[in-house]
């Protein structure tokens, strides 16, 4: 790999782009990393010797400045999830759909190869187990349908021009470290950890059957450093067009699973006790399959990737830190 290598990270304050600018300083000391955010919610500034600029993908012209240079671009700057979408409508549409364009553009214009996370949520109701990133594309709610879009542009931007890699990226969980900074997301496990801490009921939306495949923070960091060594040699070969992973594990715990998980754990490691208790759910645009298997021989077999968190194991260090 050449040493002048430049990579960028759009999203670098938040959850999993701060662990991914950390996990390439490691892996590549040697590299260029250009990191930026808009500070929506993400809360780091420094990460290592990086300094995140303050840059909004909604701004085409800045955007392009920061990005100058830059081999391959990870893109993870979103408004992700499904309430914060629903409730932040325009938001949602002119950075994950107009951000996303912008990006994709950039890396059309430039020859940049580009990394980005689609969710599952661009599937809705999966239609087959295991699911793969071949399936239909029917989302439930407007979340979803920005990652439909962002994925199409990218798909249309990258052919015959540069290399993309789009991450199907299950249920993420878990925290990380950047220097003294705990960096987490307010997701259905540390959810439940976080109120299982407080001693509160764990809230359980119905039917509480419904599955989802869950995968840790890091394993999915490392997913994209893999990716970022992949493309590198990609760009080097001169290839093009889309490549697509499933970023997932081999655990799809109900949500009522989850839960009782949780409130087991916390009784034996801390001696708390909590209630589990269903509620009516307020969401409309939600799957709720009792399945959730997902099949990750694409990204073991073409990235060298595996997942080495385990829910249970995971769940039992949350709750001891």
């Amino acid at each position: 790999m050449s040493n002048s290598t430049h990579v960028a990270v759009t999203g670098a304050a938040g959850y999993i782009g701060s662990r991914v600018v950390g996990d390439l300083q490691a892996a590549h000391p040697d590299w260029e990393i250009t990191a930026v955010d808009n500070f929506y919610l993400g809360q780091v500034r420094e990460i290592g010797d990086v300094t995140v600029q303050h840059v909004d993908v909604r701004n085409r012209d800045r955007l392009e400045d920061a990005l100058a240079g830059a081999d391959v671009v990870f893109h993870l700057a979103a408004v992700s999830g499904v309430d914060d979408c629903d409730e932040n409508a325009d938001l949602a549409y002119e950075v994950n759909v107009q951000g996303t364009n912008n990006v994709a553009w950039f890396c059309r214009k430039h020859g940049a190869g580009l990394v980005f996370p689609i969710s599952m949520a661009v599937l809705g109701d999966p239609e087959s187990f295991p699911i793969t990133v071949g399936q239909p594309r029917d989302p439930l709610n407007w979340y979803g349908r920005t990652k439909v879009l962002g994925e199409r542009a990218i798909e249309t931007f990258a052919d015959g021009a540069f290399p993309a890699h789009l991450f199907m990226i299950s249920n993420l969980y878990g925290a990380h470290e950047v220097g003294d900074r705990r960096v987490s997301k307010n997701t259905v496990i540390n959810f439940f950890v976080s109120r299982a801490l407080a001693g509160e009921t764990l809230t359980v939306y119905a039917p509480g059957t419904q599955a989802r495949n869950y995968v840790h923070v890091t394993d999915v960091a490392r997913a994209y450093v893999r990716s970022g060594e992949r493309m590198v040699d990609q760009l080097e070969a001169g290839e093009t067009g889309i490549e697509k992973y499933e970023i997932a594990t081999g655990e799809h715990p109900s949500v009522m699973t989850v839960a009782e998980t949780v409130r087991n754990v916390a009784a034996e490691e801390r001696g708390i006790d909590v209630d589990v208790e269903l509620v009516e759910n307020p969401r409309s645009g939600e799957t709720l399959v009792s399945d959730f298997a997902v099949d990750t021989s694409r990204a073991r077999e073409e990235l060298g990737w595996e997942p080495r968190h385990g829910v249970e194991d995971s769940i039992r260090e949350l709750l001891r830190e």
